[in-house]
């Protein structure tokens, strides 16, 4: 999940984020933070106010107006309901009073990624392999295994595009952040570190690799069944819980 913050002093809430495994990019205006909206794929966009010189309800109308389809978090030091509604009106999902404390917008946070997931597909499910998006918890085949928060980001990026080859440089945008420094083969490595953990022991594997291009996770074929005959029943499985980098 990418996130875009448009905070003067970002780094503690960027911090706090990254370690919820997300992939976050700063911006420390309205102007650099519409360019980069623009050029980049977000999942969510959080918005100090206090950093805009523009009005801010007018950037949001115009972001929407555009087609934007991100979630927006506004962080505003007004405490006054109409001030809300005229921001909610203008497009935004939530609005957070600043000073806040941490552990409230990284609930925030969590929400509107949860909305997201229900919105769309709140189980991806692959041969035997299921991703819960909603809980961020991953099954297959009834055996237990610990992903960290990264190389579940990995997993989802290719169950959204299960079937499709996603590219190294399409990986790495979505792992990493703009500041990050990273080696040239590190997508390489994650993908055997998740292979380890999903496909070793398991039939079929479900990473496949593109020589040259990238990584694809396996699409289960369509096979028609009898007419009015219930699609099987998924197996039984214990959770794969989340561990920390």
């Amino acid at each position: 999940m990418r996130i875009l913050l448009i905070l003067e002093q970002a780094q503690a809430v960027k911090k706090a984020l990254r370690d919820e495994g997300l992939s976050v990019d700063t911006a420390r205006s309205g102007p650099e933070g519409t360019q980069k909206a623009g050029a980049g794929s977000y999942d969510m966009i959080i918005l100090d106010l206090s950093a805009l010189k523009a009005d801010g309800l007018e950037l949001l109308k115009h972001w929407r107006r555009q087609g934007m389809t991100a979630h927006v978090l506004i962080l505003a030091k007004q405490d006054d309901l109409e001030r809300k509604v005229q921001t909610l009106d203008a497009g935004a999902d939530d609005y957070l009073t600043k000073p806040f404390e941490l552990a409230e917008l990284l609930a925030r946070v969590r929400v509107l990624l949860r909305r997201s997931a229900r919105a769309s597909d709140a189980v991806l499910r692959v041969f035997d392999l299921e991703i819960d998006t909603a809980a961020r918890v991953v099954r297959r085949a009834g055996i237990e295994l610990h992903v960290t928060p990264r190389e579940y980001t990995l997993l989802h990026l290719l169950a959204c595009h299960r079937g499709q080859v996603v590219t190294r440089s399409f990986i790495r945008r979505h792992l990493y952040d703009e500041n990050d420094e990273i080696t040239s083969n590190v997508v390489d490595v994650y993908v055997r570190y998740l292979r380890g953990k999903i496909d070793k022991g398991f039939d079929p594997p479900l990473i496949l690799t593109r020589r040259g291009v990238g990584y694809m996770l396996r699409k289960e074929p369509e096979e028609p069944g009898p007419a009015g005959a219930l699609p099987p029943r998924a197996k039984p499985a214990r959770l794969l819980r989340l561990q920390s980098v």
